[in-house]
């Protein structure tokens, strides 16, 4: 499973080099606070799945709140033949830690 970091991500937004950025937390989570991209619920994910609008090549970089959800996300995307999947590391909890600190 591979991770990137928050300053990674931030550098990668920042160059205009986004990857396809994928939330899946909770609707009610990802309203409170996201940094974009597209929300589909870990629950939702496996149903919807054979159904995304996304390329199996596109980077893609899976958000959750700590990171342990979006691990369990990664390793569905990749059974399903996504080739470049990220986990962000430590979620958005380490984005914002990564981000007060900046």
């Amino acid at each position: 499973m591979n991770c990137i970091s928050a300053s990674e991500l931030h550098k990668k937004l920042a160059e205009g080099n986004a990857p396809i950025l994928l939330d899946v937390r909770e609707e009610l989570e990802f309203h409170t606070f996201n940094i974009g991209g597209k929300n589909i619920p870990l629950g939702h994910l496996i149903r919807v799945i054979d159904d995304l609008d996304i390329d199996p090549e596109e980077d893609i970089v899976v958000i959750c709140q700590k990171g342990i959800r979006s691990l369990t996300a990664c390793s569905v995307l990749e059974t399903a033949g996504f080739k470049n999947v990220l986990n962000l590391h430590d979620g958005l909890l380490g984005w914002q830690k990564y981000h007060q600190r900046s």
